[in-house]
């Protein structure tokens, strides 16, 4: 397992770090620490208040704001609907619309999760360059981004920038781990969490990954939130379960989408099971799931497909009937009008106090 220790020491504002991760296992996933050479943190103003991404929410002066997309029967974008034409519910309540208006510009915060196990070992490089390419074009001035590796550690390579030559920089210098830990270190694929090992395994904590950087990270940031998932789907070691991760999430009000891309000769015949999880995880958060194989083109247009889906959304607005703010989940639903029209939005949000 990687030490960390001397990117902790490194790291600005580290004692805030340590202290949020102090009540999690000294494992190596817990140690969420920017790179040496990484920039300080991103000054850039942050987005408006009250707004959150794709089917994201904020409860704040008991206001919920919804983000969704729309589709039509053939899978276009449909992006000129109105507030006559779309309702919203709440736990199967018909909700009162405050506003409703479509929403391109707002500044989004991405988070991008790159897994470097050993099993996308013959898949990295092209995620780096087509990665690269999609930074270069979604990021505005406005917008911020960050990029974690996992592995059998979480890793921050790059912290908060809008800058995508130091994100691509930093993706670039990924690197394949698989080093298990516990007797597995060194042996090809255990990273992917294929290979058995020798107590507690650790091979791909993918789900430790996506706990992390919804606390650690976005959990502060407010306006449209969105995390990028670049894997297999395999979890393998972590201290997590699927569940944890996708509550994270949704308390962080952040969509996922997770790009599945693998090496299918890795698994021979046996294959792989990351499919089932994924697509809980990305429906669960408002978000899609795309799989992509190992074929370039494909990757190519998921990233397409989710910036032109990050730039087409509809906000709606409301003040909940039900005016508890108890830590409840409520489940949500959006319809709208017209002959097979389909929404992309998460299931719900959690009925918490603002924090002061």
């Amino acid at each position: 397992m990687r030490s960390m220790l001397p990117r902790l020491s490194a790291c600005l504002g580290v004692s805030a770090l340590i202290l949020s991760l102090s009540a999690f296992p000294a494992t190596g996933w817990a140690q969420l620490a920017p790179s040496p050479d990484a920039p300080p943190v991103s000054n850039a103003p942050p987005p408006a208040p009250e707004e959150e991404s794709v089917a994201t929410f904020k409860l704040q002066v008991n206001l919920v704001d919804v983000f969704f997309t729309v589709k039509a029967k053939d899978g276009t974008l449909v992006p000129h609907l109105t507030k006559d034409d779309c309702t919203i519910s709440e736990d199967k309540a018909p909700q009162k619309l405050k506003s409703f208006v479509a929403e391109t510009q707002q500044p989004i915060t991405l988070g991008i999760l790159l897994d470097t196990s050993g099993s996308q070992q013959n898949v990295l490089p092209l995620e780096q360059d087509v990665g690269g390419q999609f930074l270069q074009r979604v990021l505005r001035q406005k917008d911020e981004a960050f990029l974690l590796s996992f592995d059998v550690d979480v890793d921050l390579m790059q912290d908060y920038t809008n800058s995508p030559r130091l994100l691509t920089r930093a993706m670039n210098k990924a690197q394949i781990n698989t080093a298990g830990g516990n007797g597995a270190a060194g042996i090809p694929g255990a990273g992917g969490g294929t290979v058995p090992t020798i107590g507690n395994p650790k091979g791909t904590v993918l789900y430790d990954a996506v706990y992390l950087a919804s606390n650690e990270k976005l959990n502060q940031e407010t306006g449209r939130k969105a995390m990028i998932l670049l894997t297999d789907g395999e979890d393998e070691g972590s201290d997590h379960k699927i569940q944890d991760a996708i509550a994270a999430a949704q308390k962080t009000n952040v969509l996922v989408y997770v790009i599945l891309i693998a090496d299918r000769g890795f698994y021979g015949g046996f294959g792989y099971s990351g499919f089932s999880a994924m697509k809980k995880l990305t429906e669960e958060t408002g978000g899609r799931l795309i799989d992509v194989g190992n074929n370039g083109k494909k990757l190519e247009a998921a990233f397409q497909q989710i910036e032109d889906e990050l730039r087409t959304e509809y906000v709606a607005s409301y003040t909940p009937t039900n005016t508890k703010l108890d830590g409840s989940f409520r489940h949500l639903g959006v319809e709208c009008k017209g002959d097979g029209m389909k929404v992309q939005v998460r299931k719900g949000y959690y009925a918490t106090p603002p924090q002061n």
